[in-house]
């Protein structure tokens, strides 16, 4: 299964919104470069990073949910999985 499917809501939005904010900085870099306005490369700036942010952000509920989701499997099981020798 890959991550969309196993994703929560929460991830799908914050995946959604971060391929949005890139997009869109995409967007104002080339109109700002097409038009010669620099004033637009401080918003496409600002974009980037939040994009950036939404991205991490959704790292950090995928691996929540699968954390989650590893715990629940183990706890079906009954049993921890077994040590390695030696250790």
């Amino acid at each position: 299964m890959n991550p969309w499917d196993l994703g929560s809501p929460l991830y799908r939005r914050l995946v959604v919104a971060a391929m949005g904010l890139t997009g869109a900085r995409i967007l104002f870099s080339v109109v700002a470069g097409a038009a010669g306005l620099p004033a637009l490369s401080w918003p496409a700036l600002a974009m980037i990073a939040a994009g950036l942010l939404t991205h991490l952000a959704g790292l950090v509920v995928r691996a929540r949910d699968a954390r989650a989701r590893q715990a629940a499997a183990q706890g079906a099981a009954g049993a921890r999985p077994p040590r390695r020798p030696g250790k």
